[in-house]
């Protein structure tokens, strides 16, 4: 996906990478933002549910996703079988596709889910109990997706991308590592709060 919204590649398509990036920055922000509100919204229509449960219901959604990516038992995360549309970046100009990819990547469940841990931001939002906590992990969530991105700001050769190319695919077991340790972190301190709530 990063080699997609590249210097080199926008200036081959005859568009801005700033004004792309900005865009897509947006669409995963604000479609990030509107998720989590409405989840946050959604989690307020239970509000008999106390935060000790709340709390038990995070920490089991995160370790039942945790089992999943590691793939206790053979089992293996649900999941959606779509990508972004690659013929966008041929059809529309740079501020639009890179809003629509923006957008689909920030919401994080619309395309392909490689981690449980977009399900717990979700749930998260949701279990908030709160539109305006949805609002911040939403945003939150948006924007750590969206920043990657900035990670190829310098490709404006093709060698360039390659060896961004090497760097993100060498780095991509030690972040699925900290990913999982994180998650396993989330899980026990949602259930320690709970026990202690």
């Amino acid at each position: 996906m990063l080699g997609s919204i590249t210097p080199l590649g926008e200036r081959g398509r005859g568009s801005r990478w700033s004004l792309t990036v900005a865009a897509y920055v947006a669409g995963s922000v604000i479609a990030a933002t509107a998720f989590g509100a409405a989840l946050g919204a959604i989690g307020s229509l239970w509000p008999g549910v106390p935060a000790n449960g709340r709390l038990v219901l995070l920490g089991s959604v995160v370790s039942v996703g945790l089992a999943l990516d590691l793939h206790f038992l053979g089992t293996r995360l649900p999941t959606v079988r779509r990508q972004v549309d690659e013929r966008w970046r041929t059809s529309y100009r740079g501020w639009v596709w890179g809003l629509g990819y923006g957008g689909q990547l920030g919401v994080g469940v619309v395309t392909i889910v490689t981690t449980s841990t977009v399900y717990a931001v979700w749930a998260a939002a949701m279990l908030s109990g709160r539109a305006v906590a949805g609002v911040t992990i939403g945003a939150t969530f948006g924007v750590a997706r969206a920043l990657p991105v900035f990670s190829v700001a310098g490709v404006h050769r093709p060698d360039q991308l390659l060896r961004v190319d090497a760097t993100l695919s060498r780095l991509a077991s030690p972040a699925g590592a900290a990913t999982y340790l994180a998650a396993a972190m989330l899980a026990v301190t949602s259930l320690v709060g709970a026990a202690r709530w």
